[in-house]
């Protein structure tokens, strides 16, 4: 591919971007992360991708859209990547899988089930889709300095957000139902639609990548009778994301990384 000035999609270059990216889905959430940030100015902006730099504790940081699914997610982290950031934390919506998961509560990924495809261009199949871990404990601590209500665990990743809500309407819904049911007996705490893909290529990369979650509905707890209220407000899950940047950089600073 020919070389450009700039990231061919993010239309970036390195002295846009910090070392460190929050990397929502919806371009219209990057504006009220930033609004988290010291001295935040909009960088770039094209198509899913919405880029905005500050700083954070007299770091870098850079918090960048990825749209929907593991393609865009994949092509914003490897841009970023080329513009020198090395460790990424996903902050975006679920929905909960597992019984005790409810509306409003943050999910903090310790695994991603790779039913998706992008990471099948990073790795084969057999590698697991695990995000860093001093990463994942920042953001734990994070939702817990907050007191909000925490979940550990895995998550399942997809390509359809409607194969998991509309699985009826697909001439494969049997693999699709079938798959659900295994994702609820093995205890899986929430479905989402990055997290493997990102965690794969920061694997692939050598980048340090974690992911949290705000959850908006579990489908299960509808369908056994259980109370719950539909939960849109993503700005607590932005919250925990900057704050346990926060924790990564103090702990990066002590390290001497």
């Amino acid at each position: 591919m020919q070389k450009t000035e700039k990231q061919f999609h993010l239309h970036c270059t390195p002295e846009d971007i910090g070392r460190y990216c929050i990397l929502p889905g919806d371009p219209g959430r990057v504006p009220s992360i930033a609004a988290l940030f010291d001295d935040a100015r909009p960088v770039a902006q094209n198509r899913e991708f919405n880029i905005w730099t500050g700083t954070l504790l007299g770091e870098k940081v850079t918090a960048c859209s990825t749209g929907i699914g593991g393609p865009s997610a994949a092509i914003a982290m490897e841009e970023l990547h080329d513009c020198g950031a090395d460790t990424f934390i996903r902050t975006g919506t679920c929905g909960g899988i597992a019984l005790d998961v409810k509306s409003g509560d943050i999910v903090v990924a310790t695994g991603s089930i790779r039913y998706e495809h992008t990471s099948l261009e990073y790795a084969p199949i057999e590698f697991p889709a695990v995000p860093d871990f001093e990463v994942t404990g920042c953001l734990a601590e994070a939702v817990r300095a907050l007191n909000l209500p925490l979940h550990l665990g895995v998550v399942q990743c997809k390509d359809s957000f409607y194969g998991q809500h509309s699985p009826e309407k697909s001439p494969v819904f049997y693999e699709l139902q079938q798959k659900w049911e295994s994702w609820k007996r093995l205890g899986v705490k929430a479905s989402e639609m990055e997290s493997a893909a990102l965690f794969v290529v920061a694997s692939a990369l050598g980048c340090r990548c974690g992911a949290c979650f705000h959850v908006i509905w579990n489908q299960e707890r509808e369908a056994a009778g259980l109370d719950q209220d539909m939960s849109e407000d993503t700005s607590q899950s932005v919250r925990v994301a900057v704050e346990g940047l926060k924790r990564l950089i103090r702990a990066d600073r002590k390290a001497g990384r």
